[in-house]
């Protein structure tokens, strides 16, 4: 029998394993410098081989980049976007006409920051008479929208709000972009470990019927602009490994989630959880992502959807007709009868009603960036008065999830002039529609 005071620790030690098994799986002449997985050893010259052949297979797989379209590469300095920047400049195997640099990209910049500083200039002059030009006064543009930008941060009470109100204010950066100067692809460096992130996060924040284009390779929610996300099949450690042999640069940008505690925000507390489940269990990261590969949407396409009929902040469609069983429509039924007898009790009219005298009323031009004219309203044709809907006005444009980071809002006001403009136009259309709707024809 065996005794506890016994050990096995001499018996159970092997051997150096022979040098056959660390030679590559795929070359089995070289010696293997790269362990992606426990069978998966490659040499220097395979891992780059089998590196960019998983690159040209995405796209060539999914075939959403044809010959002589522009795309814009989102690259933000990380290690998974610099990647894909690598992949793109220098081993892509694809006629030259398939990528094409814009020529306002071809111009020299030392960084990142100074590239996007003078598309910012250039964009502000462009709008300027030639005696604004001389004034001095728009160099502090970039200032005052700092300051726009940092009052619209501080509006947010909970760190989970702000992440996801910054991750569409760029997104939507992006898209205007990728617009102005041309381009109808725009390539995003997501790559498989951020993507299993994501689906969880998306599915938290009640993001349930959008995840299918959070994280599917393509995202044709903006219509005229795809984003593509060609690093989707990559982990994170293939990426580092890729980055470190063949020295690519990257660098860091600290953000929101930087030294902060663990369970600051649901996206870091998802994040961190994934990233520990993976060190003990391999294969999380790909059980995750792979279950995203298997989820659909059952309602329209964005591309062929109604505008109205889409999120005012992530651009998805809306949930117009929810089942009545279903979770939305629960919250409908609540938030309308607690609105209806905290009316009554008060003596008040009813939200609907009342949408036109709880409004905001700010003088704006809507030709310009959003400051004050000089002159009367009813001497400027370029302007018009902006009416800043309140929370119940703009909630009945947001889809579930966003409704949420609404909600986390001390005031909605200090959202960007563009949205509280399109939730205005889109409020004047539905009323529009509601007068004629008796001389329309149904579908």
């Amino acid at each position: 029998m065996c005794q506890v005071t016994e050990t096995y620790r001499d018996e159970m030690k092997q051997d150096e394993p022979p040098s056959e098994l660390k030679k590559c799986v795929k070359c089995k002449e070289v010696i293997a410098v790269v362990a992606i997985k426990a069978g998966d050893k490659y040499c220097r010259g395979c891992f780059e081989l089998y590196f960019h052949h998983k690159f040209r297979a995405t796209l060539g797989k999914n075939r959403v980049i044809f010959p002589g379209e522009k795309v814009l590469l989102a690259v933000s300095g990380g290690p998974s976007s610099s990647s894909m920047l690598r992949q793109v400049q220098e081993v892509l195997d694809l006629p030259s006409s398939v990528i094409m640099m814009a020529p306002s990209s071809q111009q020299k910049a030392s960084s990142y920051k100074a590239s996007v500083d003078d598309f910012i200039r250039k964009d502000t002059c462009s709008q300027l008479t030639p005696e604004q030009k001389n004034d001095t006064s728009f160099h502090f543009v970039q200032e005052l929208q700092t300051r726009q930008l940092r009052q619209l941060i501080n509006c947010f009470k909970t760190l989970t709000a702000k992440e996801d109100i910054l991750s569409n204010l760029r997104q939507h950066l992006l898209v205007h972009t990728a617009r102005c100067e041309g381009y109808s692809k725009l390539m995003l460096g997501d790559n498989c470990t951020r993507l299993a992130v994501k689906l969880l996060v998306s599915i938290s924040l009640g993001r349930g019927a959008q995840v299918a284009q959070d994280t599917n390779f393509s995202d044709s929610r903006y219509g005229d602009i795809i984003s593509v996300r060609p690093m989707r099949d990559y982990s994170a450690k293939e990426i580092a490994f890729y980055n470190h042999i063949f020295n690519v640069p990257s660098v860091f940008s600290p953000n929101l989630n930087t030294k902060i505690k663990e369970k600051a925000s649901i996206q870091h507390l998802t994040e961190s959880f994934i990233n520990k489940l993976q060190v003990d269990f391999p294969c999380t990261v790909s059980t995750v992502y792979r279950t995203s590969e298997k989820l659909q949407t059952t309602c329209m396409s964005s591309s062929y959807t109604n505008t109205c009929d889409r999120c005012l902040l992530c651009m998805c469609s809306l949930d117009a007709s929810p089942e009545n069983a279903s979770a939305l429509k629960a919250t409908q039924i609540s938030k309308c009868l607690s609105q209806t007898k905290s009316g009554v009790a008060n003596g008040a009219l009813s939200p609907i009603q009342n949408t036109e005298s709880r409004g905001t009323t700010i003088e704006k031009c809507s030709k310009g960036r959003g400051e004050h004219c000089e002159t009367s309203v009813e001497e400027r044709g370029c302007c018009s008065v902006i009416r800043v809907p309140n929370s119940t006005d703009v909630t009945s444009l947001l889809c579930y999830s966003c409704q949420l980071t609404i909600k986390d809002m001390s005031s909605i006001d200090c959202l960007p002039h563009y949205i509280l403009l399109e939730a205005q136009i889109r409020q004047r259309r539905s009323r529009m529609r509601d007068e004629i709707t008796d001389f329309l024809l149904d579908d």
